[in-house]
């Protein structure tokens, strides 16, 4: 499909027999909910549910271990290299209900380097699959350790879940945070502080 304006031009693909199987059954849904799937509101809301869970989930259709990979590169470099603030955005696979937040990913090489737009996208690929924050930060750690073997890996995400704030103690200002190490950030305590006062640090 393939949305066009003055400014920008989308395109988005999909699987015609999924978002038919979609369709039908969030149709059901909204029937066993007690709603009308012919009224005009809600015509097209099977349609438009299928096409989103089919782009939140979207990452199951990527490898995160190929994507380091493609993008490797020798270099001598030893000192700590640190993306911080990556957005992510994920699904509860308890309750399908979102939870979001933010992930910081470091590692130390040892002989090989990525390109830092890689890491933000090994974070977008396991966070587009159905989870659990705890399963996602070692996801991430672990993909990143394989990948490159460096001399450590760090992971921390910070994140706010919608199944928390929504439903169940409904409480509006929690926030989880899980952390994963590898390495020397597990051997040497300050190497381990040192990614924790640089993540901690916010810039203006």
């Amino acid at each position: 499909m393939k949305y066009t304006n003055k400014r920008y031009e989308k395109e988005e693909h999909f699987s015609e027999k999924a978002l038919e199987g979609l369709k039908g059954h969030y149709t059901e849904i909204l029937r066993l909910l007690g709603e009308d799937p012919t009224r005009e509101g809600l015509l097209k809301t099977p349609e438009r549910v299928a096409k989103a869970m089919t782009f939140l989930l979207k990452g199951y259709d990527d490898d995160p271990l190929e994507i380091i990979r493609s993008a490797m590169f020798r270099e001598e470099y030893k000192q700590m290299v640190l993306v911080k603030e990556i957005e992510l955005y994920s699904l509860c696979e308890h309750h399908l209900l979102p939870f979001y937040g933010k992930a910081h990913v470091a590692y130390i090489p040892n002989g090989y380097i990525t390109g830092l737009s890689k890491i933000a996208r090994v974070v977008e690929c396991f966070a587009r699959r159905l989870q659990v924050q705890e399963r996602l930060t070692v996801q991430i750690r672990d993909c990143i350790q394989e990948a490159l073997q460096p001399m450590g890996v760090a992971v921390v995400i910070e994140a706010s879940h919608m199944c928390m704030q929504m439903r169940g103690v409904e409480k509006q200002q929690s926030a989880t945070t899980t952390s994963a190490f590898t390495g020397i950030f597990l051997s040497d305590h300050r190497t381990r502080e040192e990614f924790m006062t640089l993540i901690s640090h916010r810039y203006r």
